[in-house]
């Protein structure tokens, strides 16, 4: 039976797993952060500065800001434009993400 991958020679990419906020999720080489987050169901993971309402992606492709996250320790990371690498740790990126700076 042909299928796309087939016709193409594709061959399934590497797993391996990223942490969020205390999870593990698994993810495949060439994903980005947002796309990982996505494939487990997680649409927000990241609060406005003012009012604390969820975000997540909303352009995909660098431009809106919406999808920022906390890697690695590094706030204002663009989840939509990141890949995701091995032992990467996400967390929820509260306001500006400096909250530990006084910022």
């Amino acid at each position: 039976m042909r299928t796309p991958r087939s016709l193409v020679g594709g061959r399934p990419a590497a797993r391996f797993t990223i942490g969020f906020d205390g999870r593990e999720l698994p993810a495949q080489e060439g994903q980005s952060v947002a796309a990982v987050l996505w494939s487990a169901g997680i649409l927000a993971w990241r609060t406005t500065r003012e009012g604390g309402t969820p975000r997540g992606a909303f352009c995909g492709i660098g431009s809106c800001y919406d999808c920022l996250a906390t890697v690695n320790g590094r706030p204002n990371q663009r989840a939509c434009l990141l890949p995701a690498r091995p032992g990467d740790t996400v967390t929820t990126q509260e306001g500006t993400g400096h909250a530990d700076l006084a910022v």
